[in-house]
């Protein structure tokens, strides 16, 4: 376990933590049922353990695949293709999982600006694409001929033109800069202790969310983790309480711990073991506290929004937790 500064909150595992955590990861070798599956993360390779997985189990499937770019995972590399090569091996990654989705599922997949032009078209010929959203990941490097590259997207995809779709769960809470009255009294905003604020429909771009860093107990060690809020939304907005949410790159387990969370059924897969020990870890302390960061009692709340710690279940103000 690395060293950390005393308020470093980086999640990590000691020998001792792996080595019991490791035996309660699942390892597949021959076709199993959805339930067996249920509430367990899998180890290792998709590509190799694709074929064991269940026919139209999955209600809603998060996929953040490595995107067209050089990068260590913890030891396992990913090389950068051409465009034609990472598109087949895209294209063969959803072969593999759209007989898993059920006809109404829905499909999330992540990349950034230039694996998204690649997607694109395979998510089109095989899906029905609904939207792409752009969410700002505000980290970024700078770049002294280039603009800074900041964002990442988000396609949503479905099965067929039956889905499912709550936009009341994911509706996002703003400030009022200027409050407009009808006949004395406010016209589409309300006001608390907080302040005055009214409830917005979320767009396709989004510039609330925060990536996981030291002060922040969800952050890990993993290169591309994605934030908690953001895969609330997804798993908010697409599915229902005890539908069926699967991730087979899920890393250092956020999917899993969001779901779990959110009373959702999950699997998840990864070929990292220490990964996955992460993840376990984090959905124990997910059992005991279901808060999610920037997510307060069924509202999403704006980015640097600190609401201190209110003591309510699923809160996600934590008075030592703050945004930089």
């Amino acid at each position: 376990m690395p060293d950390r500064a005393p308020r470093n909150r980086t999640l990590s595992c000691t020998t001792d933590e792996r080595a019991r955590l490791s035996r309660d990861i699942m390892r597949l070798e021959g076709p199993v049922h959805c339930r067996d599956l249920e509430g367990r993360l899998v180890g290792g390779d998709f590509f190799e353990v694709a074929e064991y997985f269940p026919p139209e189990f999955v209600d809603l499937l998060i996929l953040d695949p490595p995107y067209n770019l050089t990068k260590s995972f913890n030891g396992t590399r990913f090389r950068k293709r051409t465009g034609d090569q990472y598109g087949r091996w895209f294209a063969d990654l959803i072969d593999r999982l759209l007989p898993m989705m059920k006809p109404e599922g829905t499909v999330y997949v992540c990349s950034d600006w230039t694996t998204s032009a690649l997607v694109f078209p395979i998510l089109e010929s095989k899906l029905q694409v609904r939207n792409r959203i752009t969410w700002e990941r505000e980290k970024g490097r700078g770049a002294k001929r280039n603009w800074k590259n900041n964002t990442e997207d988000i396609w949503f995809c479905t099965v067929s033109d039956e889905y499912y779709f709550d936009v009341d769960a994911v509706k996002l809470r703003r400030r009022v800069i200027a409050p407009y009255r009808v006949g004395g009294e406010p016209q589409d905003w309300t006001q608390d202790s907080d302040g005055k604020y009214r409830m917005t429909h979320p767009s396709n771009i989004w510039t609330d969310i925060t990536v996981p860093f030291w002060s922040m107990p969800e952050n890990t060690d993993h290169p591309t983790q994605k934030p908690e809020k953001l895969i609330a939304k997804l798993i908010l907005a697409s599915s229902k309480p005890g539908d069926y949410v699967f991730d087979p790159f899920v890393g250092s387990g956020t999917t899993a711990v969001v779901a779990e969370k959110l009373a959702r059924r999950w699997c998840g897969v990864e070929v990292e073991p220490e990964y996955l020990c992460w993840g376990l870890k984090r959905l124990a302390a997910a059992r005991t506290d279901p808060a999610i960061q920037g997510y307060d009692d069924g509202v999403f709340l704006e980015r640097n929004t600190n609401l201190g710690q209110r003591g309510k279940k699923g809160s996600g103000g934590h008075q030592d937790d703050m945004f930089p």
